[in-house]
């Protein structure tokens, strides 16, 4: 069976692309007009602190000496190549599922590139209640989370449209 690509949900391959460039730009400015740690009061529970997160999210294993920049590598390599795979073998017309694995690609690429260039991921969101601060992250791990949610919703929302079109 050979199917174009434009009919598979590669079609959904630019959406990552948006997000590596805006994540890669937003990370650029921070680095360019911060000082790391330096803060930028925003709103009441928003600022902009610039951070290097040496683990993954939530600074998982950020303390263990180094080997961890490559396992995080090679493991959003692993995960950008297997959505690409689920993307091809998935129909355009896909909408939620196809954003939600472009959104995480995205996301995963761009701190891989981190990782690869810097050693350390850029983090610089901030936000907190009171004297709580919730982890800083980045736009990246923004599109990895809101692509993640898109996946349990489209969970819940997909076997109610194929038990409607058994029943009708």
């Amino acid at each position: 069976m050979n199917k174009s690509l434009t009919s598979t949900g590669l079609r959904w391959l630019w959406l990552a692309l948006v997000v590596l460039i805006i994540d890669l730009g937003s990370k650029q400015l921070i680095m360019q007009n911060f000082t790391l740690h330096e803060t930028l009061p925003l709103i009441p529970f928003f600022n902009i602190f610039y951070a290097h997160n040496y683990g993954a999210a939530f600074s998982f294993l950020a303390d263990k000496g180094g080997w961890q920049r490559w396992l995080f590598a090679i493991i959003a390599l692993v995960i950008a190549v297997a959505l690409m795979v689920l993307m091809y073998r998935s129909d355009s017309r896909q909408r939620m599922t196809n954003c939600a694995y472009a959104l995480i690609i995205g996301g995963a690429l761009g701190n891989l590139f981190d990782r690869l260039v810097h050693g350390v991921v850029i983090d610089f969101i901030d936000f907190y209640v009171g004297g709580w601060h919730f982890p800083t992250f980045n736009v990246a791990d923004s599109a990895i989370c809101i692509g993640a949610f898109l996946i349990v919703l489209d969970g819940f929302i997909r076997p109610a449209d194929k038990t409607a079109k058994q029943k009708g």
